[in-house]
């Protein structure tokens, strides 16, 4: 079932943003990004988790979608983590059709094993690991902590194997945006370089202080607001008004 956020009543909506969780997360994660998005006056859609269901999810990404067909546009993708991985396949396959897509913390490479820790006695790193991969935010990671909200160890689940191959950054052929946590111990900063330069119209961010989810971390004000800038750029185009730089002179002390 589809968890929204919309449009205050007294602002018309902007576009649609289709949010797809990162592993073993629900929408209880996303509420910040989708409130302050909604605050922007985007329509916010958050579907389950795709790595648990994915022809599920492709499903119901169609049919917001549809169901958004008249509003105004952009309608954007926004993944995290395996979200973003499998945005970019459907993008990249053709299965829906959207303006533009955020892809944040991006999968890449291994996900366990020397970038994180290796695994003891067989088993994958455990739960502080865990926290401590996704997230700086004490906030966010209280939120985690509730089983509710978070299946716990599904960080050290990798994505289906099949999912980056047909994620071929060169079929991508909408604007995107990637975000990147500096200090992100699953993909490295050379992966997602490598990665969003194949892309026809993409430019990686990279977010100094935030680990994997760049979304959620103590710098969920500085993401969200990267998010809404790009969103208002595929809305205005060439009309996007640019900030002009003014000298203030210096009050004497």
């Amino acid at each position: 079932m589809t968890t929204s956020y919309d449009n205050p009543a007294h602002l018309g909506p902007r576009g649609t943003v289709v949010v797809l969780p990162g592993r073993g997360e629900g929408a209880a994660v996303y509420e910040r990004l989708g409130a302050r998005l909604a605050a922007d006056a985007y329509r916010v859609r958050i579907t389950a988790d795709p790595a648990l269901d994915p022809a599920g999810v492709a499903a119901e990404v169609k049919a917001v979608l549809a169901d958004e067909g008249d509003a105004p546009r952009p309608h954007v993708l926004l993944g995290s983590d395996a979200g973003a991985l499998f945005a970019a396949l459907l993008l990249a396959e053709g299965a829906v059709a959207a303006d533009g897509a955020v892809l944040a913390g991006l999968p890449l490479g291994d996900q366990v094993g020397d970038q994180v820790g290796k695994p003891v006695d067989g088993q994958a790193p455990g739960w502080e690991s865990e926290l401590d991969a996704r997230t700086t935010c004490p906030t966010h990671r209280a939120r985690l902590s509730d089983e509710t909200a978070l299946h716990r160890g599904s960080l050290w689940t990798a994505p289906p194997p099949d999912w980056a191959e047909r994620a071929a950054p060169e079929d991508v052929v909408v604007p995107v945006l990637g975000l990147r946590g500096v200090d992100d111990p699953l993909t490295s900063a050379d992966a997602s370089r490598d990665w969003f330069s194949r892309l026809p119209d993409g430019e990686l961010v990279g977010i100094a202080g935030t680990a994997h989810d760049a979304l959620n971390n103590q710098t969920h004000r500085t993401a969200a607001a990267l998010v809404v800038r790009f969103l208002e750029r595929l809305r205005l185009g060439p009309d996007l008004p640019e900030a002009e730089t003014t000298e203030v002179p210096r009050r004497a002390r």
